[in-house]
């Protein structure tokens, strides 16, 4: 399908003005100003009064389904199509957790080529909280070369009641073997940590840093907004030139309980002097959000959504005053270079036509286009998954 997008304002994310975007067999062909075709048939989109801007990537979604921290029956769903794409999402990287017994990694795999044949772009971290890791040919490194939807291990839990507590020495090893993998693979090898609640989590990285070559930006802790100490520690990891990962799905106990929301801890970060390219934000769609209680007895469980994704940006724009191209890079150009995905996160000539319309003045999803396919047309999808 040909499509032209016209009369809407680039974000690419740079701010570019009012220009035209359009598409064929999937990827961007040009972006320029009043673009026309003769000869040619073609669908033409009218985003006056909206901001044409990449598709979101969410970084960090169970997509097969998470939780079980109280029981069987409260394993979380599998993610839908609608999930992802209403929330203007098109790209997302699928995650195990706690479980990784009744969730594998052909689980996880076969929820990824799925996802994929639906018609959004989807990849997948080899490993869930436990160690040794859990892969699918028996070795992280071997993963990482040989199944390419495979772009990294984890989420590797630390500094958490339901982590395997790992030794330095057995991180460091994990993290030799996906940067080995990366780096025969060309793929970024990142190592994807879930942060719990013990205190100083990052401890264990910065041992592990300082007794080996393996350079920081290898590593992408998650969750660094969960709580005071934490987001302290992520404060000072983005200072020393680390990634951080901020979590946007959250519930109103959590912020009682001293997380700090995604939109003001970037806020916070950019004004400590961490550089925005190092800030990503993810959901944790699908995954469960547990409330404990002091004796880490199972108090209340909910589901992460990716669509918390755009909220984050709306209060980084509207509350905390944000420029709107900046508070898109969060989720399109900056997990895109970190994560090594050359053809997402950009609106540019040659990249996969991945384009989300936004309403200028709330910023709720107008369209949605996957690879040159639409998705959602006027806020309503009119492709839905298989089972939808």
């Amino acid at each position: 399908m040909v499509l032209l997008i016209k009369n809407g304002v680039i974000l690419s994310p740079d701010h570019e003005g009012q220009k035209d975007v359009l598409t064929a067999g999937g990827n961007i062909e040009a972006i320029d100003e009043n673009i026309k075709l003769s000869g040619i048939e073609c669908e033409t989109i009218d985003a006056k009064d909206c901001y044409v801007v990449p598709g979101l990537i969410d970084s960090h979604v169970h997509i097969c389904g998470g939780g079980g921290e109280g029981g069987y029956k409260t394993r979380t769903p599998e993610i839908t199509l609608t999930d992802i794409t209403m929330a203007g999402v098109t790209t997302v990287v699928g995650v195990l957790g706690t479980d990784g017994t009744t969730r594998t990694m052909s689980n996880l795999l076969a929820k990824t080529y799925a996802l994929n044949e639906e018609g959004v772009t989807a990849y997948a971290y080899t490993g869930s909280y436990q160690i040794p890791v859990r892969t699918v040919t028996g070795s992280i490194t071997d993963d990482l070369i040989l199944i390419e939807k495979i772009i990294g291990t984890g989420e590797i839990a630390v500094s958490d009641h339901r982590s395997s507590v790992p030794t330095v020495e057995e991180l460091s090893r994990i993290a030799s073997e996906a940067r080995i993998g990366g780096m025969l693979s060309g793929k970024a090898g990142i190592i994807n940590l879930h942060l719990g609640d013990d205190r100083r989590p990052l401890d264990i990285l910065y041992r592990l840093l300082e007794n080996s070559s393996i350079p920081i930006t290898q590593f992408l802790p998650t969750h660094m907004n969960r709580n005071k100490w934490i987001f302290k520690d992520a404060v000072e990891f983005g200072l020393k030139g680390g990634y951080i990962d901020l979590t946007t799905s959250t519930v109103p106990k959590f912020i009682e309980d001293g997380e700090v929301s995604s939109s003001k801890a970037i806020r916070i970060l950019l004004e400590e002097g961490v550089h925005l390219n190092q800030i990503t934000v993810s959901s944790d769609g699908q995954g469960s959000l547990p409330v404990f209680d002091e004796a880490g007895k199972l108090k209340e469980l909910k589901v992460g959504k990716s669509s918390s994704i755009l909220e984050c940006i709306r209060e980084l724009h509207f509350d905390e005053k944000l420029e709107i191209e900046k508070a898109i890079r969060i989720a399109t150009s900056n997990p895109a270079e970190i994560l090594r995905l050359r053809s997402k996160g950009r609106l540019k000539a040659g990249y996969d036509a991945d384009i989300v319309i936004l309403k200028k003045e709330s910023l709720e999803v107008d369209t949605v286009i996957c690879k040159g396919r639409i998705m959602v047309r006027s806020g309503r999808a009119i492709v839905k998954g298989t089972f939808e």
